[in-house]
């Protein structure tokens, strides 16, 4: 007699809950026009989606082809909040012209998001450019996940403690770098920064101007210019004391919740290893801005860009931390990391900006042409994201004058 297998359907088998909304699988490019985000007398509405009393994934999902939700308020009665700061924190672009006061008072930091953006304001972009107007949205989509993603946070509790480990031989870019590590917000932080060869250490006059007056704690170690790259990286974060650790390089530029936004994703994917895709880069001899859109974001994937790794710093002891290479550090971290069965998960690209100069000034070697090649925009000068908050005085040098934002 033949056995009937168990029924993976049977009732009294208790269904785990669905997963909360998150910025998974957000898409750059709508397929869609906008959508109605509406209260239906007991419960919100999504364009025909009736939502619980959270949002899910599936919501997420199903939402994700349109361009934007306009959110229309139930009149001056309050309503629950939840689904909507759940679709924020997914990313869903969500906007209204007006707010009620009740749920301004409820959530002024919403409301003002709500009112930022439109949906069709940048509907064609400057010179009908379509990956402009998506690069608009893709902002105001950031903000909204970093306000939902917050809100679920226990109030009252503290900002994690993470370790920034940068090894430098040019001294000439540390002002600038301990200056943009200085701005970051949302975060408690302290550098661990290793000295490449620098002639004089930390007594070069680079090395003491960019220590003077920084604000964050600040470890210093040094070695010479014949140990290779990885191993002072390793000999850095071995004196880091954070919950994580997060690496950055000295020449690039980094928003000033770019350590904020790869806790936020790390707290959401749960992932082993978070980082951002490479999608803006400064090409210095040419004086120009790129940007390529191959990498998504707000995905798994086994390929982050270097210089921006983040892991908990009990994760970065167990996989045996950077080898002593003198170049694709990165890359082989995050393959021993991969290869063991961790989990990388990549998070929007919006908030860093790579510097490639001279292909000889760096470990890779990539050609300056390889970067034009393989762009979907180009603009003269310095031109990050909005994200970036690129101005005076944010630690990003010289070309800062240079900004005219996308």
């Amino acid at each position: 007699m033949s056995v009937a297998p168990e029924s993976s359907a049977d009732p009294a088998t208790p269904r785990a809950p669905e997963e909360r909304a998150g910025p998974r699988g957000y898409v750059r490019t709508p397929s869609e026009g906008d959508g109605v985000l509406r209260w239906a007398g007991e419960h919100w509405v999504a364009g025909d989606r009736p939502l619980g009393r959270v949002a899910t994934a599936s919501d997420a999902e199903a939402l994700r082809p349109l361009r934007g939700l306009r959110v229309e308020w139930p009149g001056e009665s309050p309503v629950p909040l939840a689904p909507v700061l759940d679709l924020a924190a997914a990313g869903v672009p969500l906007f209204a012209a007006e707010t009620p006061a009740w749920a301004r008072e409820a959530d002024s930091g919403l409301a003002a998001l709500l009112a930022e953006w439109d949906g069709s304001r940048f509907a064609e972009g400057p010179s009908g450019i379509r990956s402009v107007a998506d690069l608009r949205r893709e902002e105001h989509s950031v903000r909204l996940r970093r306000h939902g993603l917050r809100a679920r946070r226990t109030p009252g509790d503290q900002p994690p403690t993470v370790s920034v480990v940068m090894s430098s031989m040019r001294p000439h870019h540390l002002p600038g770098a301990l200056a943009q590590i200085a701005r970051q917000r949302h975060v408690r932080a302290e550098v661990v920064l290793g000295l490449h060869g620098v002639p004089g250490g930390r007594d070069h006059p680079d090395v003491r101007r960019a220590a003077d007056g920084f604000a964050l704690p600040l470890t210093m170690v040094e070695a010479g210019a014949d140990r290779p790259f990885g191993e002072l990286l390793h000999l850095a974060a071995g004196r880091a004391g954070g919950e994580y650790i997060a690496k950055w390089d000295d020449d690039d530029w980094y928003g000033p919740e770019h350590l904020a936004d790869l806790l936020l994703a790390k707290e959401h994917s749960g992932a082993d290893v978070v980082g951002v895709p490479p999608e803006f880069f400064y090409l210095e001899p040419l004086r120009a801005t790129v940007r390529r859109i191959d990498y998504s974001g707000e995905v798994w994937s086994d390929y982050i860009a270097g210089g921006t790794i983040l892991m908990d710093r009990a994760k970065y002891q167990e996989s045996g931390g950077f080898s002593a290479l003198s170049s694709a550090v990165d890359a082989d971290l995050l393959k021993r990391i991969h290869a063991a069965g961790g989990r990388i998960y990549r998070t929007h690209g919006l908030g860093y900006m790579l510097r490639r100069s001279l292909a000889g000034d760096h470990t890779w070697r990539l050609s300056l042409a390889h970067f034009l090649r393989v762009a979907a925009n180009q603009w003269r000068g310095f031109r990050p994201s909005m994200i970036m908050e690129a101005g005076p005085g944010t630690g990003q040098g010289a070309l800062v004058s240079e900004v005219s934002r996308t």
